[in-house]
């Protein structure tokens, strides 16, 4: 794997799935859900809670060796009466599952979809908000956030909305939401704070400052 190679962090739903990625070298991927991205030079594989303790990590990644769009039950053709018998699925073939030298734990249960990311970011990150790529101003609140304390979650969906917000705080009396755009509302709402790019990289501390106020509002950071 090279730094720039392009590495997409999948669910693994279940032991089963895994079974077969691991034994037979073959994923399944939702023709309807695939990404635009699709498909990459690698998978990494995100586990779910089914896992017990290995859940909610990074721990493993393969290469992808090609694909083949299948209904499910050429899948699984046992399975014949599945309610997404007839649907379509990529068949990716992967090789060997490898183990990565340290596991990419998530601080906090969350589900994920994919992840786009890169063999740099991938063996360099510690946590899965390490691996989420974004422009020199995401990239620059991100880092800001950390230095303060501010543990939160990159491109996660805003629980009162369910919308996707550039950054997720938990907070104890209601989650925050944070929005970077070019183009923003007027004022942010009680739950959501809108900044533009240049905002935030010639203000920094006064949006760090809204932030950590709003924070404070909700009864302080969520505990993990």
């Amino acid at each position: 794997m090279q730094p720039d190679s392009s590495v997409l962090i999948a669910v693994m739903p279940s032991p089963y799935d895994f079974d077969i990625a691991r034994d037979q070298h073959w994923y399944r991927v939702p023709q309807r859900s695939a990404p635009k991205f699709f498909p990459p030079e690698f998978f990494a594989f995100y586990f779910t809670r089914a896992f017990g303790d290995d859940g909610c990590r990074v721990r493993w990644y393969a290469e992808v060796r090609g694909h083949e769009l299948l209904r499910r039950v050429d899948l699984f053709p046992d399975e014949p009466d599945h309610p997404r018998a007839a649907r379509a699925y990529y068949k990716v073939q992967i090789g060997p599952l490898i183990e990565l030298p340290h596991p990419i734990a998530s601080k906090r249960w969350r589900r994920i979809t994919f992840i786009l990311t890169t063999g740099e970011r991938l063996f360099s990150a510690w946590e899965l908000n390490d691996l989420v790529m974004g422009s020199q101003t995401h990239d620059l609140m991100w880092r800001a956030l950390k230095d303060r304390g501010l543990d939160a979650e990159r491109d996660d969906e805003l629980p009162a909305t369910r919308q996707r917000v550039d950054f997720l705080l938990p907070c104890d009396t209601g989650d925050l939401g944070v929005l970077i755009a070019d183009d923003t509302p007027d004022q942010s709402t009680d739950y959501l704070l809108h900044f533009t790019p240049k905002q935030i990289n010639e203000s920094l501390d006064d949006c760090l400052y809204q932030i950590q106020t709003a924070v404070d509002q909700r009864g302080g950071l969520k505990q993990p």
